[in-house]
């Protein structure tokens, strides 16, 4: 007889012969469907992904591009091929984001127009399992030649977007096409023994939750010889014959062996959390060996302190060590929904904070600020400063942030815990409601809490059972410091802020693990388990070897990293010099950019006279808010690094 399990993933049933082997992680990441947000500062964020970006991601994809259109035209087989060949993969992404947000605002019109888009997405797949419509209305002769040209990308995002779905609604017809795409694309070249390197990673990742959700063997498999494949020459296409820089897509030599962050930042991230999620089930040294080098590559020498990764737009990633300019920072939004991906991949791994405390930086700063309040409008790329010639847009011809974080933020509920046998660990203060079975009974926990405007969180027992169970609290690193290593530091004289537990009203001593607070009990229905971490306004300076930071200062409140912009400063950004001696005040406004902390501090003011003959000094109070918010007032300018030395300025009249 055989038999037959529950994956926690979903409910498809998979025989046990057909299960994955024991996995080398830690941790396993509690899935969003789970878990319940209630919080006041994340909900307003879902809101906007659910009444601003959904709409802009059915506007664009359906009308006013041909996204939709080409789907409709590879079922009947005729007609000419619109937009980017890489187009498909929009369409597979806001499906994830619309099935992410439904678990958070159920909307009957947005799962109609989601079921009528994968109804035209089905009847497009030709019989071998081959979905992809650029190659299906310029000819199927050219398939699977260029290694650039995003097939396995499309395939890849077509397969999250198919367990995302199935995991909400239970409708499994885009999860059928993804597998037979899969299946196609294993068949097509591991079991033929065909060379072939993604040129666009992702479909490793994806490859990894197929595996996880299907209990199938052959999806870790082909996840892993994607890996595999590359560092060995075997690159045919534009990257390596037209432009001669395997280094661009992470192909210079096998993963491995490599050392340095490489190439462009979002294939990296993407390759980098396939390869972690391969390890935990392979128990390969090799790849984390590998993933540990490169994450101390990016966190210490290339990192912004948003979180943002990828200095240049020449190749949309990484540079030389240090070179971090400001103004020209590319940052692309989908590098930083990578940082947040590959960051809970190693801290899964690991059981590590520090990589909670890069994910955290990078959520609430570098991805965030891809998305205006309202919604509707995004950054493609997020500069730390600005001479008022930055703006969000409606739209980009290559439309690949909207989507995406529009499905982080939607999906924010696959970050904020985790399990592992014989504990629960919170990673993230965000208000939520969930149950998580741990000991063969559940711990239900309903958090409450004031981030990130204030340090205040209650978390309160909701279910137990009869056994103790280990409460897993982060304790955030910014709290002693901005971000692991020293490209960044708090000034001489911030101290550490203390990280206080109480439960029911009790100061509790705790031991601390991996920057994790452990406590151990046998919990009732009702305990109230108290976390307090002080927020204050903290000066950031940098590593010396960033030379456009020098004299120059970032202020940090919390996990938040804040910028002066012109509209809250006479419109100009730009013109001060902040004093060692200034003070920092916090006030919440409530009816400022939709409710936000924001920091005056004096500061010595130079204005230039029409003329621009004198220079004037006066001291003034300076706003500042956080980076996240800039740019939804119009153009301006902004700086995030405020110079401490009059060498520094930028006067303008």
């Amino acid at each position: 007889m055989i038999q037959f399990r529950q994956l926690a993933v979903g409910f498809l049933l998979v025989p046990f012969s057909a299960m994955a082997q024991p996995s080398f992680q830690k941790l396993s990441p509690v899935n969003f469907s789970k878990v319940s947000v209630t919080d006041n500062f994340w909900k307003g964020r879902m809101e906007a992904v659910a009444n601003g970006t959904l709409d802009a991601c059915v506007l664009y994809t359906e009308n006013k591009t041909g996204r939709i259109r080409n789907f409709e035209k590879a079922a009947i087989g005729n007609g000419e091929h619109e937009g980017i060949y890489y187009d498909d993969s929009d369409v597979y992404k806001a499906i994830e984001a619309m099935a992410y947000s439904l678990k958070n605002h159920p909307d009957a019109e947005i799962e109609k127009k989601a079921d009528d888009w994968i109804r035209k997405i089905a009847a497009a797949q030709l019989p071998d399992g081959y979905l992809n419509t650029y190659y299906q209305l310029t000819g199927l002769d050219k398939r699977w030649l260029d290694m650039e040209r995003h097939e396995d990308y499309c395939a890849g995002h077509l397969i999250e977007a198919g367990i995302a779905y199935y995991n909400t609604t239970g409708k499994r017809v885009l999860l059928d096409v993804a597998i037979r795409f899969a299946d196609h694309i294993d068949s097509t070249f591991r079991m033929a023994d065909r060379p072939w390197v993604s040129g666009h990673q992702e479909i490793e990742l994806a490859l990894m939750r197929l595996y996880h959700h299907t209990g199938q063997r052959r999806y870790l498999d082909l996840a892993q010889w994607f890996l595999e494949q590359r560092g060995r020459g075997y690159g045919k296409g534009k990257i390596w014959e037209e432009w001669k820089d395997p280094d661009y897509c992470q192909d210079g030599i096998p993963v491995k062996e490599q050392k340095e962050i490489t190439g462009h930042a979002v294939r990296a991230m993407y390759m980098y959390t396939g390869a972690a999620d391969v390890a935990a089930v392979t128990r390969d040294s090799g790849y984390m060996n590998a993933m540990h080098r490169i994450w101390e590559d990016v966190v210490y020498r290339n990192m912004y302190i948003t979180g943002g990764i990828g200095a240049q737009g020449t190749n949309e990633g990484f540079g030389k060590d240090y070179d971090l300019p400001n103004e020209t920072a590319y940052c692309e939004t989908c590098a930083s929904v990578g940082m947040v991906f590959w960051n809970q991949r190693m801290n899964m791994l690991t059981g590590d904070s520090k990589y909670m405390d890069v994910l955290e930086r990078s959520l609430y700063n570098a991805a965030l600020d891809g998305l205006s309040l309202q919604g509707d409008r995004f950054f493609y790329g997020n500069p730390l400063a600005s001479s008022g010639n930055h703006q969000r847009s409606e739209w980009f011809g290559t439309a690949c942030c909207p989507s995406n974080i529009a499905r982080l933020v939607a999906s924010l509920g696959n970050y904020i815990y985790s399990s592992s046998e014989d504990a629960v660990w919170v990673n993230l203060y965000i208000g939520s409601e969930v149950k998580i079975p741990v000991k063969k009974q559940s711990l239900g926990l309903s958090m409450q809490t004031e981030f990130p405007w204030k340090g205040t969180t209650t978390i309160t027992v909701t279910e137990s059972g009869r056994l103790p169970v280990s409460v897993r609290l982060r304790i955030p690193g910014w709290l002693s410091a901005p971000v692991p290593g020293d490209l960044y530091r708090y000034e001489e004289g911030a101290g550490t802020s203390s990280f206080e537990v109480l439960v029911n009203g009790q100061p509790v001593k705790f031991a601390e693990e991996n920057g994790y607070a452990v406590l151990v009990r046998k919990w009732k229905k009702g305990d109230r388990i108290e976390i307090k971490t002080p927020m204050e306004v903290k000066r950031v300076i940098s590593h010396s070897g960033l030379k456009q930071n020098a004299d120059r200062v970032a202020l940090q409140y919390g996990p938040l990293v804040y910028c002066v912009e012109g509209a809250d400063n006479a419109n100009k950004a730009m013109n001060f010099v902040l004093p060692a001696s200034s003070k920092f005040s916090v006030q919440y406004e409530a009816g400022k950019l939709g409710g936000i902390n924001t920091i005056g501090f004096d500061a010595n003011v130079f204005d230039v006279d029409a003329e621009g003959q004198s220079i004037s000094t006066v001291h003034k109070t300076i706003t500042a808010i956080p980076y996240f918010v800039w740019n939804n007032r119009g153009k301006g300018e902004m700086q995030i690094w405020l110079p401490t030395s009059v060498r520094q300025l930028k006067i303008n009249p």
